[in-house]
């Protein structure tokens, strides 16, 4: 286990060579509220079951739960989205970029280049450092021509190296070529040029970013369907899946219900009034639950 983490701060040395990356003990310190393990980086680490669980759960679950807990702003639509007939699922590891500005440039160059990491494209030190499980999300603030994070060549070491997809409020190239990959990709268009770093920078890896109207914090589960995008505080995540659980028994319960023809919506749903049908549902529950 020691080796393993050796070779990991090994791979994340060369993203060090950014303007901004909060440390291990900042990222430990900004998601304290985290009940689970960490990262060599100090990312949350949400386990794996629960990232599984996960696959079942919808964008309306985990906005009952975040809304009562007071976080409005973890939800980003409006998507062009590749392959949405499969969900997005893992931990976020964020990438910001800003307009170019020369001076703030210049000094990232030469970090860069002291530590001999010149050669390679800073969004690619980035891609090299993926672990499995986790989901690329880039601020690239929109933009599109000359914001093409990746083509289908780096598009195919994301999937390689996470099993995931990528998020990026920007744009890709390569469309054709990304789509046999089959990994679901939430894009704001497409546009044949290859990034342009004359006027985009990398500016932050690992530090919390905006995503439309969503903040993001590294370590989030990234949870993207057809409907858009949630980013989960870790704290809540067994609290969504535990009551998305008994949401699902009860639209199963419902629906089989209002198939059958014999009653109105109003009968049935929300919940039914007629104490017999309150007792099946409650029997009916405790037999899927076990509780």
């Amino acid at each position: 286990m020691k080796y393993v983490a050796v070779l990991l701060l090994a791979a994340l040395a060369p993203l060090e060579a950014q303007v901004f990356t909060l440390t291990r003990d900042q990222l430990i310190r900004f998601t304290s509220a985290s009940p689970f393990e960490r990262f060599s980086d100090g990312r949350p680490k949400v386990p794996d079951a629960l990232l599984e669980r996960a696959r079942d759960l919808s964008i309306e679950e985990a906005w009952s739960v975040l809304r009562d807990k007071k976080y409005n702003n973890q939800f980003e639509g409006n998507w062009q989205i590749v392959r949405p007939e499969k969900k997005l699922i893992g931990r976020a590891v964020t990438v910001q970029f800003m307009p170019m500005r020369q001076d703030v440039r210049d000094a990232i160059n030469a970090e860069a280049k002291a530590k001999g990491v010149d050669r390679i494209a800073p969004h690619q030190r980035v891609i090299d450092a993926l672990q499995p499980g986790d989901v690329l999300v880039v601020d690239l603030f929109g933009k599109i021509d000359g914001g093409t994070i990746v083509g289908d060549n780096l598009a195919t070491a994301i999937y390689r190296a996470t099993g995931t997809g990528l998020v990026v409020d920007g744009a890709i190239r390569d469309l054709e070529g990304i789509f046999p990959i089959g990994m679901p990709v939430y894009t704001r268009g497409v546009h044949p040029a290859a990034i342009n770093y004359d006027s985009v920078m990398l500016t932050g890896v690992n530090v919390p970013i905006r995503i439309g109207n969503a903040t993001v914090m590294p370590g989030d589960l990234v949870f993207g369907d057809r409907g858009g995008l949630y980013f989960i505080p870790p704290q809540y995540i067994k609290e969504i899946l535990d009551r998305a659980d008994e949401t699902h028994v009860h639209d199963e319960w419902t629906k089989e219900k209002l198939m059958t023809g014999k009653y109105k919506s109003s009968d049935i749903y929300p919940s039914p009034h007629d104490p017999a049908l309150k007792k099946e549902y409650e029997d009916y529950k405790k037999q899927k639950l076990g509780k």
